[in-house]
């Protein structure tokens, strides 16, 4: 018997065993094959070598693994999408105020000069210089409090792609469950009995019709535990098990009843034993008990094991076995199979004084008393279900997808909350039909059994091409490939291969797939103030690319100077950029459907960045116009440096006001609040006092405002920065940019 759990994901140890098979049998069914890599739990075997290196089945997943191609985030293709666009419109106007200037001024070297400086400043204003920094600075901090979280990133970009998935694909063992069979039923005298706890852990009770049993206080469940657990040759230590993971199981529900295996085998020592195979499917020991009497314990198929007995135990007596009794514990044995249960039969019998040397295979395990029927699982972690239900509200679909039967898969998947109205396909389903076929149900199924790793690139690449942006979580060598083809690969940190976790672009440090749904929050709040941010630097800065442009073509006096501009965008804009991308999830971040992967960076936005470019070009560039053409006085140098100080003053002042309204698409700063993100009301705070810190000292060839209804008028004229209200204009298509 072997584990190839790494290789096909099938939770239960494989018998082997000779004979010639279809050559089109799955990698999962090949009974006639052992695999490099994989580990031998039971027997011994003599074998031929038909592949090495590439050609075997780990060399043929590390060639897929190498032809994967790796393909940009979603956040960088909207990035260069937008940049490229950005670009565009701005080279196109920054050249057109070239031409325009020089006609206009004349083609000396001075005039040549000068509009060459008007045209820099138009591109310094328009530029948001900032983005590259904010957006690297964002992931990496999205990219720490994800590590808080227990996943940990391996590229950067990935912290936003997170926020973007629509359809996790899951694999089934040890990621969705525990990876360790457990004890779920014991069928004694009659009554099924419910045992509680997952996993190895030696913690759980038996129970029947709702009351907890003690040992000995039902002679049944106490017989058929320690038999089973006599008539295994696994190794418990702590939470470990050595050996065949179904005999861990048996060892480790006898434990929660309080019979441990140590001492077992001390009060009862075992003298012979006759080997499991696949040819006769049970496991026989003999055990030396008080008085020297000898005990033969037998676990195995329930059929092949209920052929040989001819009594069976109720109630702590041996009674006769008719066929009624058969066919009642046959029908147990189907209802538990049906549930996706690995059953195994239990029966005993005293052996007579002679040798046991001189006793048959057959002769020993003759006229036996059956004991009762055990049935095992791979459990579902218990915080999956949950996890599972976060998903659905949150929009997202889960898929499983593993190597096991087709009957264990759908059970788990039913048990989670995975396949409620889905369908279930099986690899050998998925080889019948054609691309076309297949790309019209990918939607439909849930879930995805005996699958191989070809099986599983295939299943991601659908998905993707119906614009999904896809996770894959694994730990196996045989999930490597289908890793590195998705969107966002996931390895488990604990029980996942090295393969699997270079293939991968995040790593579960607890193997939780609770912690996926967390990043998944996760990366929507980076991607959220990614928005933020980009928001604000576009609200910020095309409304100064207007006031330059409307007052260069007007031939007039520029409100702002290119080194007003530089400290508008790199200083005053900056803080608070910075500052957006620390902004707290919103409370509806896990309820909202998943973003459009088509939807632009900006969408929904361009409005309230019209509104925005509109006021700050009428009240700054009015301001200014008034303060220097309109007011009393000459036309002076003087005149000229207020001026312009009244316009960087409102300038700088709106954009501190308007980063307010950009923490929210629908709701204004008065809803939101302003102290939930402290690090933006420092920032704020900082920029408005280095801004009042430039006046004072005079920097820029700026001036003190002398006159107080002067700083009344800034002040009143900034604060409509707060009158934009994101309710207002979210969704309205002015300009739908995508």
């Amino acid at each position: 018997m072997t584990e190839e759990a790494a290789l096909t994901g099938e939770s239960s140890p494989v018998s082997k065993k000779r004979g010639v098979l279809p050559e089109n049998t799955l990698v999962a069914d090949r009974k006639n094959m052992v695999f490099m890599g994989t580990h031998a739990t039971y027997g011994r075997a003599r074998a031929v070598v038909t592949g090495t290196g590439m050609s075997t089945e780990f060399g043929k997943i590390a060639e897929l693994v190498q032809s994967v191609e790796e393909e940009q985030t979603p956040l960088q293709q909207k990035l260069e999408s937008f940049a490229k666009k950005l670009g565009k419109i701005i080279i196109g106007i920054v050249i057109l105020i070239f031409v325009v200037e020089i006609f206009r001024s004349g083609l000396g070297i001075e005039s040549i000069l000068d509009s060459l400086m008007v045209s820099v400043s138009l591109a310094v204003s328009a530029v948001p210089e900032g983005l590259p920094a904010v957006v690297t600075i964002s992931l990496a901090l999205g990219a720490r409090e994800l590590a808080k979280r227990n996943a940990v990133l391996r590229k950067l970009s990935s912290a936003e792609t997170l926020g973007a998935v629509t359809v996790v694909c899951s694999d089934k063992t040890g990621t969705l469950t525990k990876g360790e069979m457990t004890v779920r039923e014991i069928y004694v005298d009659h009554d099924t009995i419910e045992v509680t706890g997952v996993g190895y852990e030696q913690k759980g009770e038996f129970l029947l019709n709702g009351r907890s049993l003690k040992k000995g206080e039902k002679p049944g469940l106490d017989l058929i535990l320690r038999a089973s657990t006599l008539c295994s040759n696994a190794i418990l230590d702590g939470t470990k098990v050595i050996g065949d993971t179904t005999e861990g199981a048996l060892i480790v529900a006898a434990a929660k009843l309080g019979l441990n295996k140590p001492e077992l085998d001390k009060e009862a020592p075992r003298v012979h034993e006759i080997t499991f195979s696949s040819e006769r499917k049970r496991m026989s020991t003999i055990h030396k008990h008080e008085g020297d009497t000898l005990v033969c314990n037998v676990k195995g198929a329930t059929e092949l094991v209920l052929e040989r007995c001819s009594a069976v135990m109720v109630n702590g007596k041996s009674v006769k076995l008719t066929e009624e009794k058969r066919k009642e514990i046959l029908q147990a044995n189907e209802r538990m199979a049906h549930k996706a249960l690995r059953v195994l039969g239990v029966a005993y019998r005293n052996l007579p004084d002679s040798k046991v040397d001189e006793l048959s295979e057959d002769e020993i395990e003759a006229t036996l008393t059956f004991v009762g029927l055990i049935g095992m699982i791979d459990p579902p972690r218990a915080e999956v279900k949950d996890a599972v239900r976060k998903c659905d509200e949150a929009g997202i679909k889960t898929v499983m997808i593993t190597g096991d039967h087709k009957l264990t898969a759908e059970a788990v998947a039913k048990e989670l909350g995975i396949l409620k109205e889905g369908k279930v396909l099986t690899g050998a389903e998925l080889d019948a039909m054609d691309d076309e076929t297949y790309q019209k149900i990918v939607s439909d199924v849930n879930v995805y059994a005996r699958v191989s790793p070809e099986h599983k690139i295939k299943i991601v690449r659908a998905l993707k091409a119906k614009g999904n942006i896809v996770a894959m979580s694994g730990d196996g060598v045989n999930d490597a490939p289908a890793l590195k083809q998705s969107d966002i690969g996931i390895a488990m940190g604990i029980t996942g291969t090295d393969v699997t976790r270079e293939a991968s672009h995040m790593v579960l440090a607890d193997d939780n797939f609770a912690t996926i749904v967390s990043a998944i929050e996760g990366g929507r709040t980076i991607y959220d103030n990614i928005r933020k941010f980009t928001f604000f630097l576009m609200r910020c800065n095309f409304d100064e690319l207007a006031i330059i442009g409307v007052f260069a073509l007007a031939g007039l006096e520029l409100p702002l100077t290119a080194a007003m501009i530089l400290w508008l965008n790199l200083v005053t804009d900056g803080g608070p950029a910075l500052a957006l991308t620390m902004d707290p999830p919103g409370k509806d971040v896990m309820q909202r459907p998943p973003r459009d992967p088509n939807e632009g960076i900006l969408h929904g936005r361009m409005a309230s960045i019209i509104v925005t470019f509109i006021l700050q070009l009428s009240l700054t560039g009015g301001l200014f116009y008034y303060q220097y053409y309109i007011a009393p006085g000459p036309l002076t140098p003087d005149k000229l440096a207020y001026a312009r100080t009244m316009a960087f003053m409102r300038a700088s002042l709106q954009e501190l006001f308007v980063v307010w309204n950009c923490r929210s698409e629908k709701h204004n700063a008065f809803v939101t609040g302003f102290t939930s993100n402290k690090f933006l009301l420092g920032a704020v705070v900082v920029s408005m006092a280095l801004t009042v810190f430039l006046l004072y000292f005079g920097v820029f060839g700026m001036v003190w405002l002398t006159n107080p209804m002067d700083w009344v008028i800034v002040f009143a004229a900034s604060m409509t920065g707060l009158l934009i209200l994101p309710e207002v204009f979210y969704g309205r298509k002015i300009w739908r940019w995508k």
